[in-house]
C-alpha cells in the first residue's frame, strides 16, 4: 500500500480513552521541503498490523498492534502532519538519528589528526548529529512491497560538520509476526563517524493513555555507562546491580525513578546508555510491557548498547495525534546504537567507517500480547 492510497480508519476505542486508532491522512504529509517532495507511506501485513513512515526524516508516524482485548493500539506518539512535525518542540518524535545517534562531547572529535567541530545543540554537546540532522531532511522513497520501505539519503561531505559523502539506505520491513525490522547501511568515500537509530516513543497502553511510568521493563544488560552533568558518559562501565538502573529483572519504569541518585538526577530520570549483556540478532535485549494493555515489545538488534529514555523532557508544548499532549514521562523510548561520544573514547566500540567498508546494522521492535 503506497503512499497514494489512504488507509483505512480504524473504529476501535483505545483503552481507558475516547481515541479512534486510525493511520494519519497522507494529505497532511503531502508538502515540499527544500524542493523535495513528502509523503506519508503504509506498511501492511498479514495479521492485521499496520505502520505509517513519513521520509519527512524517516519517522515513524503510527504503529497499529491489537491489545489484550483485541481492540487496536496505536502504540507511538506523534503528529498528523508534517507542518506539526516541523513545528515540534521536540524534533525526534519517530525520527532517524544520524549522522552520530546520542551525544559527542564539546560536538568535538578528531579522525586522522584532523579535528571536526560540529554544532551544539544541547548545551554544550552535540546531540543526534547536530544541525541539521536526519531528523529534518526529506528522504528519498521507495516503496517495495506492502510492507516494506526503503529511504535512501546522501549527506554530504562536512554536512553538520562530518567528513566524507555518506550514502545511508534505510529499509523498514513489517514481518507477518508483527516485528517492525529496521535494516541500516551506509558508505563513505571519506573516513568519518556514523551511529544510526531510529526513535520512536512508545506508549503501549495507547498513544495519549498518559504515564507510561507504570509499563513493565526489563532490559538484558548487567552494565551501563554513567554520566557527567551534561549527560556524556565519564569513560567507565559500570555494574547496574544495587542501583536504580538495574532492569535484568522486570520492573515498572516508575519504581525506582526518584530515588536519590546522582545519575537520575543528570538525567533527570532515565537517559542513559546500557552496556547490552552478549546477544545474538535472535534474542531480545529488552521487553516492554504495557500495564493496561497487555500488549508486549520487544527488541532486537546486533548493536552493543541500548539508550533508555523516560521520557523526561516532555513539557505538553505539543499536541499530539488524537489530541493529547506530549506529557510528561507520558512515553518512553530504547535506541539501539554503539554507545555515546564514542569517537571521544577509545575504550567504547569504534563508530569509525572507512572507504571501501560497508556499514551495516539492523534492529527490530516486536510486538505481541503479553502471556
Amino acid at each position: 500500500m503506497g503512499a497514494c492510497n489512504s488507509p483505512l480508519s480504524k473504529t476501535f476505542k483505545m483503552i481507558d480513552t475516547i481515541h479512534v486508532a486510525e493511520l494519519p491522512n497522507p494529505l497532511n504529509f503531502q508538502q515540499t521541503i527544500n524542493d523535495k517532495k513528502t509523503d506519508l507511506f503504509f506498511l501492511k501485513n498479514s495479521s492485521g498490523a499496520e505502520v505509517a513512515i513519513t521520509n519527512y526524516g524517516g519517522r515513524i508516524v503510527s504503529i497499529l498492534v491489537l491489545d489484550k482485548k483485541g481492540k487496536l493500539t496505536d502504540v507511538v506518539e506523534g503528529y498528523d502532519s508534517v507542518a506539526s512535525y516541523e513545528a515540534s518542540t521536540e524534533p525526534y518524535f519517530g525520527a532517524l538519528i544520524g549522522r552520530f545517534g546520542n551525544r559527542i562531547a564539546k560536538g568535538k572529535f578528531t579522525l586522522d589528526g584532523k579535528e571536526y567541530t560540529l554544532f551544539l545543540n544541547n548545551g554544550q554537546n552535540a546531540l543526534h548529529g547536530g544541525r541539521p540532522g536526519f531528523q529534518s531532511v526529506v528522504w528519498d522513497a521507495k516503496q517495495i512491497d506492502p510492507s516494506t520501505l526503503q529511504l535512501s539519503y546522501l549527506a554530504k561531505d562536512m554536512e553538520a560538520g562530518f567528513p566524507g559523502n555518506l550514502n545511508v539506505k534505510v529499509t523498514f520491513k513489517l514481518t507477518d509476526d508483527n516485528g517492525l525490522k529496521i535494516d541500516y547501511e551506509a558508505t563513505t568515500d571519506k573516513t568519518t563517524v556514523i551511529n544510526l537509530t531510529s526513535h520512536p516513543f512508545f506508549n503501549l497502553n495507547g498513544a495519549g493513555t498518559g504515564t507510561a511510568l507504570n509499563h513493565h521493563i526489563q532490559i538484558f544488560a548487567d552494565q551501563y555507562t554513567p554520566v557527567d552533568s551534561t549527560l556524556i558518559p565519564i569513560g567507565k562501565i559500570e555494574p547496574v546491580k544495587g542501583t536504580p538502573f538495574d532492569f535484568t529483572k522486570s520492573t515498572t519504569m516508575g519504581a525506582r525513578i526518584n530515588t536519590v541518585d546522582q545519575q537520575l538526577a543528570y538525567g533527570g530520570g532515565y537517559d542513559h546508555n546500557y552496556v547490552l549483556n552478549n546477544h545474538d540478532a535472535g534474542t531480545p535485549v529488552a521487553i516492554a510491557i504495557g500495564d493496561k494493555s497487555g500488549i508486549e515489545m520487544e527488541v532486537y538488534t546486533d548493536e552493543p548498547g541500548l539508550q533508555f529514555y523516560s521520557g523526561n523532557f516532555m513539557q505538553s508544548k505539543n499536541i499530539m495525534k488524537y489530541g493529547n499532549r506530549d506529557d510528561y514521562r507520558s512515553a518512553f523510548a530504547m535506541e539501539t546504537q554503539h554507545f555515546p561520544d564514542s569517537p571521544n573514547e577509545p575504550s567504547f566500540p569504534s563508530t569509525t567507517l572507512k572507504p571501501g567498508q560497508v556499514y551495516k546494522t539492523s534492529s527490530e521492535y516486536k510486538f505481541s500480547v503479553a502471556k
